[in-house]
């Protein structure tokens, strides 16, 4: 597969193509729940979650790993082929700590530039901030190839008994769950992973009545910027579904 990765130096867009094998690859999908506490964010969800499924269906034809990650679901999954087959992944020493969470640290990468502590949601009238979600939403298919998995030491080890060396990944929410979590960004990052997100196939936790007071299309679009200059490239998810002639 052809990708065509884009990274940002100095806020300029640069974009390279890096070749990738699709035996080498897997994607993963965060936190992408049946529903959320912020309406708006679960309405996103599911406007996104058909074009995903496309893309997702495309690549595993391609031989893609796909690994669907809806945190805090997996007694859902447990006798599932697809959970047990991330469970049963023979243990592997990762090169670096496999964190329960991955921080914004400042040596890495400046602060966040959207507002996301003070008022995350942007409905009208914001509810109480409790679990709403049960399982991963139904219009993403989870196929017999796929993993199931909510654990870093879990998707690591299943990555280095495949030789999985290539890791997209796409979901919810990017400056929060996609970024750091123990499979997120920044982790795959430090595990040496090669890593990429498909900026179409991500959104923001953000309300535009917080700072930098910009929409919330332009919230995402900051944090994709911010990811692409800091952490790794985005991509298109259609790279991820046709391999391209030499």
């Amino acid at each position: 597969m052809r990708l065509r990765a884009r990274t940002r130096k100095y806020d300029l867009p640069a974009e390279t193509v890096v070749a990738w094998q699709p035996g080498q690859t897997a994607i993963i999908v965060c936190d992408m729940w049946d529903d959320h506490y912020c309406k708006n964010a679960a309405k996103r969800v599911g406007e996104i979650a058909p074009r995903m499924n496309r893309v997702l269906h495309a690549a595993r034809a391609l031989g893609v790993r796909i690994i669907h990650a809806p945190s805090g679901t997996m007694d859902v999954y447990a006798t599932t082929p697809q959970r047990r087959r991330m469970m049963e992944a023979k243990t592997h020493t990762p090169p670096v700590p496999i964190a329960k969470w991955c921080y914004l640290e400042p040596k890495d990468e400046a602060p966040l530039p959207i507002d996301d502590v003070t008022q995350p949601c942007d409905d009208g009238v914001v509810g109480p901030k409790v679990r709403r979600y049960s399982r991963q939403n139904a219009l993403l298919d989870i196929r017999e190839p796929d993993g199931i998995s909510d654990s870093g030491e879990e998707i690591w080890n299943f990555f280095q008994q495949h030789g999985i060396t290539n890791v997209a990944l796409m979901g919810v929410h990017l400056n929060m769950c996609v970024l750091g979590r123990s499979f997120g960004i920044r982790q795959m990052v430090r595990l040496k992973k090669n890593v990429v997100f498909a900026r179409d196939l991500v959104d923001a936790m953000y309300d535009p009545r917080q700072k930098p007071y910009v929409s919330h299309e332009r919230g995402t679009e900051l944090m994709v910027k911010h990811v692409e200059k800091f952490w790794c490239p985005s991509i298109v998810g259609e790279d991820l579904t046709r391999v391209a002639s030499s």
